[in-house]
């Protein structure tokens, strides 16, 4: 339950994370000013005056984090359990091939997420170790400019890589979150099966577009 109910959380974050960032492929306005950029400063604000600049968004980043815990610590708990019970409670597979190769590999993609987390955070958010020379604080489309331009091919490597590994892992956790819930009837099952596929297809290819995108120079008004 901890597992089905974290990971759609998680699954519903990259959903409207991607959906966000697409923001990079709008024009600036006549002012100047990126969309994006205007995304970004939008999601620091939530809350004002209510509540302080940005916390809001660091409480929404509390709750991934501690969602982020549960969920690796759930992982670790099913799998201690599945060796005991030597396959005696051990799943079927309900979605063939492709579900079959995403279930053997549910550890190996969750620790490479874990890992691309953790990059992503010092790339992007705190600017450090792996992020561009011309990382600035709170400046989305320059730091999404900087970090893919083409001499960075490595990192565009690795978040493709990673997209590959999340498409993976949503593909096989949707549908089980789901079904852990209790969320499927039996016209509702053909339904998931669809959008276990649909959705994280979506997602990754929304993702692995950007880096790709800015790594090739499509962005409108290239220049930072």
């Amino acid at each position: 339950m901890i597992m089905a109910v974290t990971g759609l959380l998680f699954g519903l974050y990259v959903l409207g994370h991607m959906v966000g960032n697409l923001k990079i492929f709008m024009p600036l306005h006549s002012n100047g000013v990126a969309p994006i950029d205007e995304y970004g400063h939008f999601l620091r604000t939530m809350g004002e005056p209510i509540l302080p600049y940005s916390a809001l968004l660091w409480l929404i980043r509390i709750v991934l984090l501690a969602a982020l815990v549960l969920h690796v610590w759930g992982a670790f708990a099913l799998r201690g359990r599945s060796s005991k019970s030597r396959g005696k409670f051990k799943r079927t597979n309900l979605m063939g091939g492709w579900q079959s190769t995403a279930t053997r590999s549910m550890l190996i993609t969750g620790v490479i997420l874990l890992l691309f987390v953790i990059f992503h955070i010092l790339d992007l958010t705190l600017g450090q170790v792996v992020a561009s020379d011309e990382f600035v604080h709170g400046a989305v489309r320059n730091n999404l400019l900087a970090t893919f331009a083409p001499g960075r091919w490595w990192v565009v490597a690795i978040y493709v890589i990673a997209n590959l590994a999340l498409l993976l892992h949503l593909t096989h956790g949707v549908y089980l979150a789901v079904s852990d819930l209790g969320w499927l009837g039996k016209r509702g099952h053909a339904v998931m099966v669809v959008l276990a596929y649909i959705l994280p297809a979506l997602v990754v290819i929304g993702n692995i577009i950007m880096p790709l995108a800015i790594s090739f120079g499509w962005i409108p008004g290239f220049s930072r």
